[in-house]
């Protein structure tokens, strides 16, 4: 039986589960009350309307009392009341007007009864509630009983009941039109109206109750009540009888109330609205234009950047800045944003980008452009990219339309923003740049001034001519124009590439550096002699400025005179080619366009007993490929391959060209390399540790031909890829190859590994600079550059500056421990730079501080440029590449322009950048102009500028501080005073200690020498002539031989030999600059190092290879194997 129970319960579940109930939702909505409130309160758009009726009817029944007043003025006669109070009470309402009020005060029982929600007595409570009773009720009564029609009733009371539907409308209003309202006008307009309706209740209170007294009329009390709550008193109308007085108390004490309250309030909101920046107004968005710029936290430092940039553009001058920032405006922005020069036009509002409010008071969705800058002090600099990335998405969501400008740090994330217009990857620039300044020297200052806008006229009064130099060809930006509309270009219509560039810098001196096809997007830098020009070219030219800027006027048939009366005066001649640079606008001198002969470009022969040399072929119209000899890359590769020497046979260095197989992250772009045939093992890429595959561990034991590029970092970041890759393209001679050790502090991720195992001679070793066991054993004694990365720990710091103490630090003894080793560091901070390779006491260092700060006062965005590690190009900032984005606004081309040159991008038929070295053989070409055919006519190179050293000229007070150490050595052993002063006379300016430090040094070991012998007991003179000997040995050793003793005992201990370490010099004493595009007639000069575009050796097939005998073809010396010469 129980089973059968179970079995039924079972069914009749089954049976229960089986049926399907129909759920009704939102039944209470379908409720008459719920049906009211819904159009009443609840939609949006009705209850808007509801209220604003409701609002009229107040102001209607406030002007209705107005109106009774003025009846009630006029027939006031026909009422005699035998008490005092009885005009207060009754007063005399016509029945039409009664109506009237009848119907706007009676609207109170069906509005309440639809709004009301939660306890009855809050609503029943409430001020609103209470004035509505206190008008309405008396009203619905006297229909009922119409002897108490003329009751007075205090319907001016309905002010505060119309300020209230006010606010309720302003609420209804913004939610009706989709628009967040603003607290600031809110409360401005609750602070107007409550003004008011105190003093309408008052006016009305007033005339009301001085119907017993003064009888006052509404103007009479109007100026009663302004009058008092002015607190000026005048006292000719005053309220006669006491509840009138009795009323001004409580106003008066109700004012001192609320007034205070609303007033705080909105001084609240107006610092709150000076803090977040309040709004850019809409009318302002249509009818001006205005940049976004998006930063995490704005710096002084990046704000002047910026605007310094921005609005050095004549075009921009009219465009508005809106800054929005997240955080609070600091105290220097805020001093900056009030100069007037800015205040004008920089509008800075503290807001998110990823809240549509924020982009919404910005005016995002009508801007001209959106930049978006990383925050690159953060320590976490993953997280700071992934900041950005959600703000561009944000902006892009919002504002599909607006152009973006977007900065990224790490390349890995720069895919997630494919979308953007522009975006510069700092690591790809950073690392790229480092890695060509090994190869081409001081790459990093060129392309530095190459983004930065400039009228070339820093330091044009200083008395260095080397600074005028310097500073004039910094000037020089690149500009584009189509080819039918140039005066520069037109007239090479259908002639070649390196025919119009080498023609246009003789007639105009400007370099005419690539041209971009109508129909394609691609950029072509140097694209041959075999590209012919077209009309509808866009041509890319460098200058000091645009042609649109230049006026033009032909030069005097005088040439041959003024060449005749030129004299040669080195490096102190300024080569400034006839150009008058004033207020933008350039006058350019047209020269003869006639082709030099041979004759005249031929070293002439007084004075040589070998003859004239060859001269310089014409550059011709269009390419003969009989005639074009081209330093064809793939000819030397191909003989290098054909023919490999037997070291490299033995050692198995046979290397194939191709694409890496593998990249450390998505979105690199492709670059034909050398690379090897089967990867390295991981275990053979650590240099300091021998394997199963061979037994090296030091960068000695290698016995590399090469010098090494050590580079040392926190990271093997994805970044660090685009290191390596410029060092192996396909482009670069193999034999000139040099071999790379990473020097990190923390060891590589394996596929970090996987990425550079393909490439040849790339090592790595963890260990750190500020180890010198480390240095020493990656080969920091031969190597040829030391490449210092900024650390990503040490790049924030509580004070901001103080974020490159320890680079700086670790490089300063870099370079007193290896004077000879060049060092290029990177630094966070551009205003750091003075402090590399730091001379306290080096009086050339101070005058180059002074014409800094002379320079920055007039406005200069390149201050910085004239000292000496910057010139040189030993030390960068990344921050001073942020100019490229601003730039791209006004030239969309930079950034392209800028990856072809670093070799970050390669573009089918784009030249490459390289250098040349000036020898000996080549003095005889003379000037630049001369160089320019030369190449134009040979390899179909087109160089661009020039590297130049020079040595460093002591000043009157240096040579008097070398006296003065010289005459305290007089005493010393002839032979070794020779010695010292031959040092001396040849590195004066390498340390500071060789000047200065040294007399203070003896003088204390002369003092601590004699405090010994006083208290030394007496020895025999055998013993004595011991310790003067030692004394003698501690007088003569100098700070320099101490440092080399450290190093020597170092390698010692570790196995190494110290005889790479005895031949390192001091080359400090020299000075090195960079001349952009210089004028035609520039002097060329011995070690001048030539910036060439070298075209792409892909695009065509040589003929027979030249002879290996010209100079700028032919390899590297085993004396300069270090220099790289194309």
């Amino acid at each position: 039986t129980s089973v059968g129970m179970r079995l039924i319960l079972l069914q009749g579940l089954e049976l229960h589960d089986s049926e399907e109930v129909q759920v009704e939702f939102y039944m209470n909505e379908n409720t008459f009350k719920e049906r009211l409130k819904l159009f009443f309160i609840k939609n949006q758009r009705s209850s808007l309307r509801i209220r604003l009726f409701n609002f009229s009817l107040k102001l209607l029944s406030c002007f209705l009392y107005i109106v009774r007043v003025k009846s009630a003025l006029i027939s006031i006669h026909m009422y005699n009341f035998l008490l005092l109070l009885s005009p207060i009470i009754w007063v005399n309402r016509s029945l039409p007007l009664w109506g009237l009020q009848v119907i706007s005060d009676c609207d109170i029982v069906g509005f309440f009864s639809i709004s009301l929600k939660g306890n009855i007595w809050e609503q029943i409570l409430r001020i609103p509630f209470l004035l509505e009773v206190i008008n309405a009720v008396p009203f619905i009564i006297t229909i009922f009983w119409p002897v108490l029609r003329n009751l007075f009733i205090p319907v001016f009371l309905n002010c505060w009941l119309a300020k209230h539907a006010l606010e309720n409308m302003i609420n209804d209003l913004h939610r009706a039109i989709q628009r967040t309202q603003s607290a600031m006008f809110n409360q401005v307009l609750i602070l107007i109206s409550t003004l008011l309706c105190l003093i309408f209740t008052c006016i009305c209170g007033i005339q009301h109750l001085e119907r017993a007294g003064n009888r006052l009329t509404l103007f009479d009390s109007l100026y009663f009540c302004i009058v008092t709550f002015s607190t000026v008193g005048f006292g000719d109308v005053t309220p006669k009888i006491w509840p009138s007085k009795l009323l001004v108390v409580i106003m008066i004490c109700v004012a001192l109330v609320v007034l205070p309250i609303q007033f705080e309030q909105l001084a609240y909101l107006w610092m709150e609205r000076q803090k977040s920046g309040g709004n850019y107004s809409r009318y302002r968005a249509q009818t001006e234009k205005h940049v976004v710029l998006c930063v995490s936290s704005l710096k002084i430092d990046l704000l002047m950047d910026f605007l310094n940039e921005f609005y050095a553009h004549p075009r921009l001058q009219d465009y508005y800045v809106v800054i929005l920032c997240p955080t609070e405006m600091d105290a220097q922005v805020r001093r900056v944003l009030q100069i007037p020069m800015w205040s004008q036009r920089v509008i800075y509002l503290q807001g998110s980008a990823l809240k549509d409010q924020d982009l919404l008071r910005a005016k995002m969705d009508n801007a001209e452009a959106c930049f978006i800058l990383s925050s690159r002090c953060e320590v976490d600099r993953t997280a700071a990219d992934h900041q950005t990335i959600l703000r561009a998405w944000a902006v892009k969501d919002f504002a599909p339309n607006c152009p973006l400008y977007v900065q990224i740090l790490k390349p890995e994330n720069k895919f997630h923003i494919k979308f953007a217009d522009h975006v510069v990857c700092e690591e790809e620039f950073k690392y790229a740049m480092l890695a060509l300044n090994c190869i081409c020297p001081a790459t990093s200052t060129l392309i530095t001034l190459l983004v930065h806008t400039s009228r070339g006229q820093e330091s044009q009064q200083s008395p260095e001519q080397w600074q005028k130099m310097y500073g004039r060809c910094s000037g020089n930006e690149v500009y584009h124009i189509n080819l039918e509309e140039s005066t520069f270009f037109a007239e090479y219509e259908g002639k070649s590439f390196t025919y119009a560039s080498f023609h246009a810098h003789k007639k105009f001196g400007v370099c005419l550096i690539g041209v971009r096809k109508e129909d394609n997007k691609n950029i072509l830098l140097n694209p041959g002699p075999r590209y012919i020009m077209s009309s509808t070219d866009i041509c890319f030219y460098i200058n000091i400025t645009k042609e649109e800027n230049s006026a033009f006027k032909k030069q005097e048939k005088h040439r041959k005179n003024h060449e005749s009366k030129l004299s040669y005066h080195g490096a102190s001649r300024l080569p400034v080619h006839s150009i008058i640079a004033s207020m933008g606008t350039v006058a350019i001198d047209l020269q003869d366009t006639g082709c030099r002969s041979g004759a005249t470009l031929a070293l002439p022969t007084e004075g040589t007993k070998e003859g004239r040399r060859p001269s310089i072929a014409p550059v011709l119209e269009v390419a003969d490929s009989s005639s074009l000899h081209t330093c064809d890359l793939l000819s030397d590769q191909s003989e290098d391959e054909t023919t490999p020497s037997d070291d490299e046979v033995s050692a198995g260095l046979e290397y194939a060209k191709g694409y890496p197989p593998y990249s450390p992250y998505i979105g690199s772009s492709p670059t034909f390399c050398h690379l090897l045939h089967e990867k390295v093992p991981f275990c053979c890429l650590r240099l300091d540790k021998g394997c199963q595959h061979n037994y090296y561990e030091d960068a000695k034991a290698y016995g590399f031909k090469n010098k090494l590029i050590i580079v040392a970092a926190e990271t093997a970041g994805n970044g660090l890829y685009n290191f390596i890759v410029p060092l192996r393209a396909y482009y670069r001679p193999k034999k000139e190859l040099n071999p790379i050790v990473l020097l990190l502090d923390n060891p590589p991720d394996m596929h970090f590994l996987d990425a550079i195992c393909w490439f040849p001679m790339v090592y790595y070793m963890v260990g750190s600079i500020d180890n010198l066991d480390d240095l020493l054993r990656c080969g920091v004694t031969f190597a040829a550059n030391m490449v210092v990365v900024d650390k990503e720990s040490t790049m924030s710091a509580e004070e901001d500056y103080m974020a490159d103490a320890k680079t700086i630090v670790n490089v300063q003894t870099l370079f007193r421990l290896f004077s000879s080793l060049s060092i290029i560091t990177e630094l966070t901070h551009p205003a750091n730079m003075r402090f590399m390779q730091f001379r306290a006491k080096d009086c050339y260092s101070l005058a180059l501080s002074k014409l800094e700060k002379k320079e920055r006062e007039k406005g200069s965005n390149l201050a910085f440029m004239f000292r000496l590690p910057f010139a040189a190009g030993r030390v960068f900032s990344i921050s001073m590449l942020d100019t490229l984005l601003y730039q791209s606004f006004v030239k969309d081309y930079m950034i392209s322009i800028t990856r072809l040159l670093l070799g970050l991008d390669t573009t089918p038929g784009s030249g490459f950048l390289c250098s040349m070295k000036i020898t000996e053989e080549d003095l005889w070409i003379r000037t630049y102009a001369r160089l320019y055919q030369k190449l134009c006519s040979s390899t179909g190179d087109i160089p661009i500028g020039v590297y130049r050293t020079e040595s460093q000229k002591l000043t009157t007070s240096e040579v008097g501080q070398s006296q003065i150490s010289i005459s305290v050595e007089e005493w010393e052993d002839t032979k070794d005073t020779k010695e010292q002063f031959g040092c001396r006379g040849n590195h004066r300016n390498s340390t500071s200690s060789d000047q200065s430090d040294h007399p203070l040094l003896r003088r204390k070991s002369m003092q601590w020498a004699r405090r010994l012998s006083r208290r030394a007991p007496r020895h025999s003179a055998k013993t004595a002539e011991k310790i003067n000997q030692q004394r003698m040995n501690l007088y003569r050793r100098s700070e320099r031989q101490e440092l080399a003793e450290l190093v020597k005992n170092r390698m010692k201990h570790l196995g190494l030999s110290p005889a790479g370490y005895d031949e390192m010099n001091d080359h400090q004493n020299t000075l090195s600059y960079i001349l952009i595009n210089p004028s035609p007639d520039t002097r060329l000069e011995l070690n001048d190092i030539v910036y060439l575009i070298r075209p792409d050796p892909l695009t065509y097939v040589p003929n027979a290879g030249p002879s290996r005998k010209n100079s700028f073809c032919n390899t590297v010396g085993q004396d300069t194997r270090e220099e790289t010469q194309l």
